[in-house]
C-alpha cells in the first residue's frame, strides 16, 4: 500500500514538472519579428498608434511597468501598452503591442501574443 502511494505520488509529481516545463519553455524570451509577419490585427494596432488613435480599449496607451523585466530596463513611463484585438474573444485577450519612447512618438515596438511571457521586437 505504501509503495503504491509513493509510486503514484512520484508519477503525479513528474507529470506536474513536465507540464510546467512545457508551458514555461518560451517564458522570458525576447525575439525579433518583421512587421509584415505580424497578425493583421497587430499591424492595425501599430497604425492606430502612429496616427494617435482613437483606440478601442480604455487601457490602451497606459504605462507598461515591465515588471517581468524581459524588455530592456528603462525609466517608468518609457513603455506603453496597447491591446491587439483577438478574434472570437469577449475580453481584451492576451495580445499586446508595447511601445518604447515618447508617448506620442514611440521609436520601438514589441509584440506579445502570450500576455507578457515573451516579446518580439518589431522591425520594419
Amino acid at each position: 500500500m505504501k509503495v503504491k502511494l509513493i509510486t503514484r505520488f512520484s508519477l503525479f509529481f513528474a507529470t506536474l514538472l513536465l507540464s510546467y516545463n512545457a508551458f514555461a519553455f518560451d517564458s522570458g524570451a525576447l525575439g525579433i519579428v518583421q512587421a509584415t509577419d505580424l497578425p493583421p490585427e497587430a499591424r492595425q494596432t501599430i497604425a492606430l498608434i502612429r496616427q494617435g488613435g482613437p483606440f478601442p480599449y480604455e487601457k490602451d496607451g497606459s504605462v507598461f511597468g515591465n515588471y517581468e523585466k524581459i524588455l530592456p530596463q528603462q525609466r517608468r513611463g518609457y513603455y506603453r501598452e496597447y491591446t491587439v484585438k483577438t478574434p472570437r474573444t469577449r475580453n481584451r485577450g492576451a495580445r499586446r503591442i508595447i511601445t518604447g519612447g515618447e508617448k506620442n512618438r514611440p521609436h520601438e515596438y514589441y509584440y506579445t501574443a502570450d500576455h507578457y511571457r515573451s516579446f518580439k521586437r518589431v522591425i520594419e
